[in-house]
């Protein structure tokens, strides 16, 4: 078989790998891809946005199979127009990949199935969402009902935060369109988690669990980022929530859309909050999620092209899914003002030396390469991942890892997985 990627960090790198492995593939192609692909597959430089350009390689190429990385082609309609153009590809349709790409939309879908979550009002003019936010007297999460890269959530334990969440997304216009419209809703409260299933238009699967870090400071401090690091499996993550989960939000979520007329095939991403109510809903997400992919990949011990042509082929129900019962654990570096302004082209140093430990794989996010040298490209820069016999174990080597490795301005976490540790610890 060969293979297209679309996309260029640290998911799609863990993509190429995972399936690079299958006996099936003859070739891995990534679009555009970074310097972690280029070592393992082709790199063609083509905007994940040119869909025609896309469409035009996979037919030159004689690809079998495409998979889309980021949200924002599978929203533009890229699914459409590959199937449309007769080429297999893995993902969700534009009206299906809209539970990601419209917050409102998903708010009011979730409201119409009955899945629990935070409720919620949404605005399309900024005078009523500043009227309606100066009558809260508790905390509030402001949100850009589109596409923001991960960054348009702003939690607001002040309501008065939440006036100036407003103002940088509807006023100042900070995401562009995506501040057009606003989702504002109450501040949930408990342990937060991430749950991944393929679905293939009926069959639901679970996969293992994951937990994010969303903050970019240690101890969940400052603003919100695309995620710091993640770990799997995530202890909150019991059979008894999980089952939770699939019955209450997944089953209704996925009936809802086909009942829309929007049948959801590809990976659903769900983020949680786990509250003393029960398991809510805080986001829906069209693809897989980054850096939760890095690990969840990491665990997968079955053939990832068997499970993505299930799902295209509608025959999920007959897939072979097997996992590691080692844990692993992924430490996002990234440069140093990440998520506003930061300096890219920095030299890093010392990616062998960190690879080559035992159990550890570096994904590439935001790199490229210069002649004979890998430098920054990005505000995520590597996801440093690693395998252990548990949590605690997994979490030494990705430090150890991180070590080795030598950018200028490089800024990492310190705590990821520090609450796993101290949950498992009796």
């Amino acid at each position: 078989m060969r293979i297209l990627v679309i996309g260029g960090g640290g998911r799609e790198h863990a993509l190429v790998d995972r399936l690079g492995r299958s006996p099936r593939v003859e070739k891995v192609i990534c679009a555009p891809g970074n310097a972690g692909t280029d070592a393992a597959a082709e790199n063609i430089a083509i905007s994940v946005g040119d869909h025609d350009a896309l469409v035009k390689l996979a037919k030159d190429r004689r690809v079998d199979l495409t998979v889309v990385g980021p949200e924002a082609p599978l929203c533009a309609g890229i699914v459409d127009r590959f199937q449309a153009a007769g080429l297999r590809i893995f993902g969700p349709a534009a009206a299906a990949a809209r539970i990601e790409g419209d917050k409102a939309y998903a708010k009011k879908l979730m409201k119409l199935a009955h899945v629990p979550t935070a409720e919620a009002r949404i605005f399309q003019r900024f005078n009523e969402a500043k009227a309606y936010v100066a009558t809260r007297e508790t905390g509030l999460v402001v949100k850009a009902a589109g596409l923001a890269a991960g960054k348009g959530v702003m939690v607001c334990p002040d309501p008065a935060d939440a006036l100036l969440a407003l103002e940088r997304f509807m006023a100042a216009r900070e995401f562009g369109t995506a501040g057009d419209t606003v989702v504002v809703e109450e501040l949930l409260k408990g342990p937060e988690l991430s749950v991944h299933a393929l679905v293939d238009g009926q069959t639901i699967y679970v996969l293992e669990s994951a937990q994010d870090h969303k903050a970019i400071g240690d101890g969940d401090t400052g603003p919100n980022t695309g995620g710091m690091g993640a770990y799997s499996p995530a202890p909150v993550a019991t059979p008894g929530v999980l089952a939770l989960v699939e019955r209450d939000v997944l089953v209704p979520i996925v009936d809802a859309l086909r009942n829309d007329g929007a049948p959801y095939r590809g990976v659903l991403y769900v983020g949680l909050m786990l509250t003393a109510g029960g398991p809510k809903v805080l986001e829906f997400n069209c693809r897989f999620g980054d850096p939760e992919t890095q690990v969840i990949l990491t665990r997968l011990d079955s053939d990832l092209v068997d499970l993505l042509d299930a799902v295209v082929d509608g025959r999920l129900n007959e897939a072979d899914v097997r996992w590691t019962s080692q844990a692993a654990v992924c430490v996002v570096m990234s440069s140093k003002g990440y998520p506003g302004t930061f300096e890219s082209g920095k030299v890093i140093e010392g990616l062998d030396a960190a690879a080559g430990l035992p159990g550890v794989q570096v994904f590439h996010s935001g790199t490229k390469r210069i002649e004979h040298l890998t430098v920054t490209d990005g505000g995520r820069v590597l996801g440093v991942t690693a395998l252990g016999d548990d949590i605690a174990d997994a979490t030494r080597r990705a430090y150890a890892a991180v070590e080795r490795i030598h950018f200028d301005n490089a800024y990492y976490r310190r705590d990821i997985a520090t609450k796993a540790i101290r949950s498992t610890v009796v």
